[in-house]
Parts: C-alpha cells; sequence; structure tokens
C-alpha cells in the first residue's frame, strides 16, 4: 500500500496536535466539528480530502477536520494511545483486518446499528464477507469503506499480439495453473522481457499478497484461533512451488522489487501485472492499453487477498450523543458518496454504489470489481493485518523460498514457527 508520513492536505490539521479530544464542540450555527483520523496519503490521501470536502459542503450539521498520521505501526500505535488516554477521535479509518488486535482490548466503541440506519445504512448495503470482518462476537465494531484486493492488470495490446485476447476485448479465461504458465509465456515472446511483473524483493506485504491468494484458492484454512496455527501445509507447499516456477526469469524477474515492476509492466515491458487496485491511477497515467481482473482461479477456489479501510469509533467514555449523531451522519455520507473513492480504484463497500450504472460504466473497475466476492482477509489475531508484523514475519522465513529456490517446506515451517511464538503471548493491547 502506499506509504503515510505525518502530512497536511488541504484542511487537515496538524498531526503532532493530535486533534480529537473526546469533549463535544458545536459552533454556534450548531454545526458540529468532528475530528476525523486516518492513514491515507498520497493520491489516496488527496481523494479522501476531496470526499471530505464534498460531504461538509452538504451542511449536515458537522464540519470534519482530517489529522493524516504515518501509515502502519505509527499510527495504530497513536490511536491506541488517543483512545488509553482520553482523547480519541470521533471516528478513525482501521484496516479491517486490524480489529481483531483492538476491540477485545476495549479500544473501539461499537456502532449502533439502528442509528446507522436512520442514515440509510444497513447490513444489506454490504457483501456479507466485508460486513461480518467488522464484526467481533456479534458486535459490530468497524463499517467498511471499501475493499481493496490484490488483482491482475494486463496490457491489452500484448495480450492482442499475444492471440490471448478473447472477442470481447478482455483477457480469454483462464481455467488453471498451467494455462496461465502458457499465457504468460506468450505474452513473454511479445515484449521480449517478461509476460508478468510482480515485484516482492524486502517486501513482505507483497509476497504474502500472492501467496494467500494462491494459498486460499486451495480451499486452505489458516486458523490463528488456538495456541498454535493450523494450516493446510501441502497447499501451502504447492502454492510456493508455483510461486517459484513464476519467478524463472522468463515469465517474471526471479528478483524484482515493487517498485521494479511497477515500472517495467508501465512501459510496455510485461503483459501482466500482479498488484492491488490502488495502482490503478497509475496505470491511467502511463496511458497504456489496460484493463483489469481478478487474478484467475489457478487451483480451483476462486479467491483474492484483500483488505478493507473501514470506519472505527475510538473508544470515548462518555461520548456526547449529539456529537455521536453528527459523526454517524458523516460516516453515510462518506459511504453514500464514495463513487468518487471507486474513480481512484478502491472497491466501494456500500453496494448501491457498485451497482448503480454509473459504477458498472466504470472500466476496468467494474471488471475486477468481482475479486469483493471473493476476498479473504489476514487470518484472524491480534499481531496480524495490515501494517503488522505478521507479514514481516513471512519475509524473515520465506524470502529464500522465493528469491533463492530454498525449500517450500522448510520456508513455510519456519514461518508457521514463528506465528506459533506471537500466539504463545497475550495481546498487549
Amino acid at each position: 500500500m502506499l506509504l503515510g508520513s505525518l502530512a497536511a492536505i488541504g484542511g487537515v490539521a496538524a498531526a503532532g496536535s493530535l486533534a480529537g479530544c473526546a469533549s463535544p464542540t458545536a459552533a454556534a450555527d450548531g454545526v458540529r466539528e468532528l475530528a476525523f483520523w486516518h492513514l491515507l496519503s498520497g493520491g489516496d490521501g488527496i481523494n479522501m480530502a476531496g470526499l471530505v470536502e464534498d460531504v461538509n459542503a452538504l451542511d449536515h450539521g458537522y464540519h470534519a477536520t482530517q489529522t493524516v498520521l504515518a501509515w502502519g505501526a505509527p499510527y495504530y500505535t497513536k490511536l491506541a494511545m488517543a483512545s488509553v488516554g482520553g482523547r480519541a477521535p470521533d471516528t478513525a479509518i482501521m484496516h479491517a483486518s486490524r480489529i481483531a488486535g483492538y476491540a477485545p482490548g476495549g479500544l473501539l466503541d461499537p456502532w449502533d446499528l439502528d442509528l446507522l440506519a436512520e442514515f440509510d445504512v444497513t447490513e444489506q448495503d454490504f457483501l456479507p464477507r466485508v460486513w461480518e470482518k467488522g464484526g467481533l462476537d456479534g458486535t459490530q465494531f468497524s463499517i467498511a469503506l471499501d475493499s481493496h484486493p490484490f488483482v491482475m492488470f494486463y496490457n491489452t495490446d500484448i495480450a492482442e499480439q499475444a492471440g490471448v485476447l478473447g472477442s470481447d476485448g478482455q483477457l480469454a479465461p483462464i481455467e488453471d495453473a498451467d494455462q496461465f504458465l502458457e499465457v504468460a509465456r506468450a505474452m513473454q515472446g511479445v515484449t521480449g522481457k517478461h509476460g508478468l511483473s510482480y515485484g516482492y524483493l524486502g517486501d513482505g506485504a507483497q509476497m504474502w499478497r500472492l501467496f494467500y491468494t494462491l494459498y486460499k484458492q486451495h480451499d486452505a484454512e489458516f486458523d490463528l484461533s488456538g495456541t498454535r496455527a493450523e494450516v493446510d501445509t501441502d497447499a501451502a507447499v504447492e502454492s510456493l512451488e508455483y510461486i517459484q516456477t513464476l519467478l524463472d526469469g522468463t515469465i517474471c524477474a526471479p528478483d524484482g522489487d515493487y517498485g521494479t515492476a511497477v515500472a517495467e509492466f508501465m512501459s510496455g515491458e510485461s503483459g501482466m501485472f500482479f498488484t492491488g487496485v490502488w495502482e490503478l491511477p497509475t496505470a491511467k497515467n502511463a496511458g497504456i492499453p489496460f484493463d483489469a481482473m481478478p487474478i484467475p482461479t489457478l487451483f480451483g477456489t476462486p479467491a483474492a487477498y484483500a483488505d478493507s479501510h473501514a470506519f472505527t469509533l475510538p473508544h470515548q467514555s462518555d461520548p456526547d450523543p449529539e456529537q455521536r449523531r453528527a459523526t454517524y451522519r458523516f460516516v453515510a455520507d462518506i459511504l453514500q458518496s464514495s463513487f468518487a473513492w471507486a474513480e481512484a480504484g478502491h472497491i466501494p463497500a456500500y453496494q448501491p454504489v457498485v451497482q448503480s450504472p454509473e459504477y458498472q460504466d466504470l472500466v476496468p473497475q467494474a471488471h475486477y470489481a468481482p475479486a469483493a466476492e471473493i476476498l479473504n482477509y489476514d487470518p484472524e489475531a491480534w499481531f496480524t493485518g495490515s501494517g503488522s508484523d505478521f507479514q514481516s514475519y513471512f519475509l524473515e522465513t520465506v524470502q529464500n523460498v522465493y528469491l533463492d529456490g530454498a525449500d517450500p517446506a522448510e520456508g513455510f515451517g519456519a514461518f508457521v514457527r514463528r506465528v506459533d511464538v506471537q500466539l504463545s503471548k497475550p495481546n498487549p493491547v
């Protein structure tokens, strides 16, 4: 994902002040001042700033001010400290994959679904997988703004020259792992360099996204609910062996990093690109002919790694009812205005937007939107999720499997042992 930094984007409050004191603030004209924290920077941050400006202009009785904090551990640490210290913002974006580490410690307040429904936002407006990820033990602790899955971009000109483009102008269906290799090699024959761009070197997140996509395509479970990880080693080994096949220097560079993969695909030196939906603006700016789709089902079960940006209510010991009501209205307005978020690449979680004729006319967004129906979040534990150390453990133990052709069973076994160490520890939050 985009790396964050302490930033100010048009109306964003200085991060150092950690704006968001829990005491309600209402101007003389009755407009509630809302503190909104998030970790969205770069293009995402600019788009969110525009969304906030748009909903503020609706004059719905609030004015939201953004505070942008550094992506990853710094953000989540500050959010926890604010909740414990009584200076929580009115609402904050978290990755849905992090809820399991925060809600049990009392750092998040639950959503009042009846109040949310007053603003025309209900469970029925979300895909089941996306809605359920925001809940814990029957209580809803987050409301998803989007899903951002790992998908496949492809160059339509290269695909056509390789003879793998269908009559509808989209990539012809790929039915299995062997056929994907054939398609990738056909595209390499056109580019003369690589058929597929995929960068991972030094990047545990990129390594995990592809591995977990293929692992879940085996219909394999990765259960962290006990004191030891319950995994499917055969599925893991087969997934890693397939990744090694891709990283042969012809289909894909054996040692590329993420930036190199982006540059290669955007310059037309490869036919396909494994990445997240957040690279849509990059592809548009590059001016290449392209489309995008869910990563093909190579091992039987449709599946894609994903996460969601989700609205939370950081804990307040005595929230003001009118302040909370204004917060709910703000979140509902953002969800219902999230077509602009879709234009930037993310798949809106609020389904009335996805089902609208305007969204269905968006290409390639409408072509990869089905990935939201097959998404898989990180295994649930206090130490997993975007911006956590979990994916770093995968990097530390498995990178040699990708880079040097090390034994997949040994690498994955080392990863599971590292995870078991964390499972033996209590949640520190």
